[in-house]
């Protein structure tokens, strides 16, 4: 995208074709010309708009705020409204960029996400903060412009992208700063009392293991497609001058729990990111003398710093791994357990993935139309021409073979799963042969009982194979998360593959262990159907393990299966069908 694109004033731009151009006023509104792809994020306070006859309508803005997003390939632009008293900042840092507003009131809003490079936006006292799923430099990652479009209205332009470069153009008035501004003196980024790497707890630790937090829950007006990064405030009235103490950390096998000690009156966001989680404290500040960072913590947490604000002090806990807004972590404010001061807890780890109930509306799955049969019948009989599609679940293992069996039993979780998938599509309009639906084998003989099930895809239009995973003892910390196998048996099979990888890891926010070729496992090289066998997750592991446990998880698991079966029977990856792996979003893992 070129700076270009932007609609000028002058009779050359007058003629130009631009998804921001404004006409005139109608009733007080200003009407926007907008592209269909144009979205804007809810602000609590404001009218919601309306469609005109593929116009938007827009409130006029007291504020700073209610930006339009549209999206290009990678590529997601962001334009705001800019009068000409306003005043900004401009801070690019390694989860987003962040606005610092001057001469007008920041609109609140807090929404997800925008397009694919900004997964969140959100907004408040005189800040703005657009997250990305890539670190910002202060060239690469985005692209910023000032312009003046039809109507004599001033815009920012915001673009981000993980290939843009270039940062703020000469058009910019505001400044681009390598930190946000600060009201009260930096801490040292060193360490006052280096840890020790076999250690990796804070002096005076006294953090006790205990179970897995619950699931962070979305807060209210947010959806399951747009939920909103845990926030809330401690209670009690505020004490003035009140300072942080030194993050408190326990380590469990494959987590690591960290507890900040928070005086009453402290408001916090936790807002994930692709490195890490950042968690923003309102109403407190870090003594001179406190521990400002600390280092080699554990294989869930590399390292943890404070960076002040100006109303607060954010701390960064560096993972080494990407987090998103229900997976990756835990948190839940606990009550004070000895003084006054409240206990914010955050669990830490890779293996955490989204155990929120499905709503009943998304436990529904859209209907898939039947598919031709191409009998040549007559047109007396034209329904004969048309089938429901066929599709073949297996439940992995079963009866005498039980699978792995660690924190879960594997033939009790596939068969769960497959269920669950069986009763989705079914009701989607699909026909499903299960290869069992009990606890119960085809064959007491490994290799027959494979062929068995194999055998069962004649005449269906795909076949997928569910298991659990396992490593053994020593490695079991290393495996967590869901990958997904095929078998070069058909030309389609990694595009099924990948459909179903992908629409997995959207439901669950599961760790991604990626696809996987191979020629062996006997139910995908003897079936003549596109063919993929999905691995769950790892019952070896402390805490991918507990989520096989959880019902909620399964239920997410077998939606994405479900969605992923449907979407590659509507697009054609089936039997008979000819797509390719872009049409699917396929990958070459």
């Amino acid at each position: 995208m070129i700076l270009s694109s932007v609609l000028l004033l002058g009779s050359w731009a007058a003629a130009q074709s631009d998804p921001f151009q404004r006409q005139a006023p109608e009733q007080t509104l200003p009407t926007i010309r907008a592209a269909s792809t144009m979205q804007a994020p809810p602000a609590s306070g404001t009218p919601a708009r309306q469609s005109m006859a593929g116009s938007l309508q827009v409130p006029v803005q007291m504020g700073f705020g209610n930006p339009r997003s549209s999206n290009d390939g990678g590529t997601t632009r962001v334009v705001f409204d800019l009068a000409s008293h306003v005043n900004y900042t401009l801070t690019p840092t390694f989860s987003g960029l962040r606005l610092d507003i001057q001469g007008a009131r920041v609109i609140p809003s807090v929404t997800g996400r925008m397009g694919s490079s900004v997964t969140e936006y959100r907004a408040g006292n005189g800040q703005i903060t657009l997250v990305t799923p890539f670190p910002l430099s202060l060239t690469d990652g985005w692209r910023a412009y000032e312009a003046t479009i039809v109507g004599g209205t001033k815009v920012l332009i915001l673009e981000f992208g993980a290939t843009l470069t270039g940062g703020a153009g000469s058009s910019v008035r505001g400044a681009v700063l390598t930190s946000a501004p600060i009201s009260t003196p930096a801490v040292k980024a060193t360490l006052n009392t280096p840890l020790q790497a076999d250690s990796g707890v804070a002096p005076g630790d006294t953090v006790t293991p205990g179970p897995l937090l619950p699931s962070t829950p979305a807060l209210p007006g947010s959806t399951p497609d747009r939920p909103s990064a845990l926030m809330g405030r401690v209670p009690g009235s505020a004490i003035p001058g009140a300072t942080l103490t030194v993050p408190r950390i326990g380590k469990n096998p494959g987590l690591t729990r960290t507890v900040l000690d928070l005086p009453p009156g402290v408001s916090y966001r936790i807002v994930p990111g692709n490195s890490g989680l950042r968690v923003e404290l309102t109403g407190v500040s870090v003594n001179a003398l406190t521990q400002p960072s600390g280092t080699n913590i554990s294989a869930e947490l590399q390292s943890w710093h404070y960076e002040p604000t100006s109303n607060g002090v954010n701390i960064i806990f560096q993972t080494g791994w990407g987090t998103s807004i229900r997976s990756g972590w835990r948190a839940q404010l606990l009550p004070p357990s000895n003084g006054e001061r409240s206990r914010l807890a955050i669990d830490l780890s890779p293996a955490l993935a989204d155990t929120t109930p499905l709503g009943p509306r998304e436990k529904m799955l859209a209907g898939v139309p039947p598919i031709s049969t191409n009998r040549g019948t007559a047109l007396l009989s034209l329904a004969a021409n048309y089938a429901r599609p066929r599709v073949v679940i297996d439940p992995g293992h079963g009866g005498v073979d039980p699978g792995a069996v660690g924190i879960v039993v594997e033939k009790e979780v596939n068969l769960a799963v497959g269920l669950r998938v069986r009763d989705l599509l079914q009701a989607a309009g699909v026909d499903v042969v299960m290869t069992r639906s009990t606890d119960t084998q085809l064959s007491t003989d490994k290799n027959t009982d494979l062929n068995a099930r194999a055998a069962l895809g004649a005449g269906a239009q795909m076949y997928v194979s569910i298991h659990v995973n396992a490593l053994i003892a020593s490695k079991a910390l290393r495996g967590y998360g869901i990958e997904t196998w095929w078998n070069p048996n058909h030309p389609l099979s990694q595009n099924l593959a990948s459909v179903l990888q992908r629409d997995m890891l959207m439901t669950t926010g599961a760790a991604d262990q990626g696809l996987h070729n191979t020629r062996s496992l006997a139910v995908l090289r003897n079936s003549r159907i596109p063919a993929a066998l999905v691995e769950i997750g790892f019952t070896s592991h402390p805490v991918d393990g507990l989520n096989l446990k959880d019902s909620n998880y399964l239920d997410r698991v077998a939606l994405g299966i479900a969605t992923g079966i449907r979407e590659a029977l509507v697009t054609g990856v089936t039997a008979n069908g000819k797509v390719t792996r872009d049409s699917v979003g396929g990958s070459d893992h």
